[in-house]
């Protein structure tokens, strides 16, 4: 077994891992994507209801309630923002798990194409090296061939 399929086995774990890696980020991105839309609805809700209501004069209970829900409208907005930060972090941790299980497996993919072009050379001046003692062996078949 050549130095390059040595290789072959540790080639096909890093590239699993990347796989498995870039599986992550997608799923990360995607719960990103949610939860920024989860963001922006209650956004364009709380500015919905940052007007206050029409109709002229409100009694002080519908007032209370409008004002407690908006309260708790606020306090939803911060904790889904809170939210989309750690999402947009857990993102970004994956991107640096993808960039360096792809630097491994560029680096063990350079590896083995420099073992296969070594092999490559060594087959190649063999195969010179067996022509050479070929045509040595004919010139000298011939010249006793000729003293004869």
């Amino acid at each position: 077994m050549t130095r390059s399929q040595r290789l072959n086995p540790l080639l096909r774990v890093t590239q699993q891992r990347q796989d498995t890696v870039a599986k992550m980020l997608a799923e990360r991105d995607r719960t990103l994507a949610e939860q920024q839309q989860r963001l922006d609805t209650l956004k364009e809700y709380a500015d919905a209801y940052s007007v206050a209501p029409s109709g002229g004069t409100l009694a002080p209970a519908m007032l209370a309630n409008h004002l407690a829900f908006r309260a708790k409208l606020d306090t939803a907005l911060q904790q889904q923002a809170q939210v989309v930060d750690s999402s947009r972090q857990n993102c970004e941790v994956e991107r640096a798990r993808l960039m360096l299980a792809s630097r491994d497996n560029k680096v063990l993919e350079q590896l083995a194409a420099s073992y296969r072009a070594e092999e490559s050379r060594v087959a190649d001046r063999r195969e010179q090296r067996e022509l050479d003692d070929l045509g040595a062996r004919r010139v000298r078949v011939a010249q006793e061939g000729n003293e004869s």
